[in-house]
């Protein structure tokens, strides 16, 4: 289970960016964050949401991945050439 927590280098800074975002558009929504006047609204905080949750999508998709191939592994190997019988193998059904 611990190789699905192992992640690339720059998908864990895109996750931490990700998080400070999320953490800044808190900030800035409830007025903790000073930012100039043009920037310190509702509108700043809702593009850093989106703009942190889409620095987050390629954790989840990878994570998600990587548990889909663990979980069913013959869905993702397209050529399997032991399971091809060969002419007098001992599962071959002429045998």
């Amino acid at each position: 289970m611990r190789a699905f927590t192992r992640l690339p280098v720059p998908v864990l800074i895109m996750e931490a960016l990700g998080v400070i975002m999320l953490v800044a558009s808190y900030l800035v929504l409830h007025q903790m964050l000073p930012l100039p006047a043009a920037f310190a609204g509702p509108l700043t905080a809702t593009i850093l949401v989106f703009a942190g949750i889409a620095l987050m999508l390629p954790a989840a998709a990878l994570m998600m991945w990587r548990t889909a191939k663990a979980l069913a592994p013959e869905l993702f190997s397209m050529d399997r050439p032991h399971d091809k019988n060969r002419p007098g193998d001992n599962h071959d059904a002429d045998h």
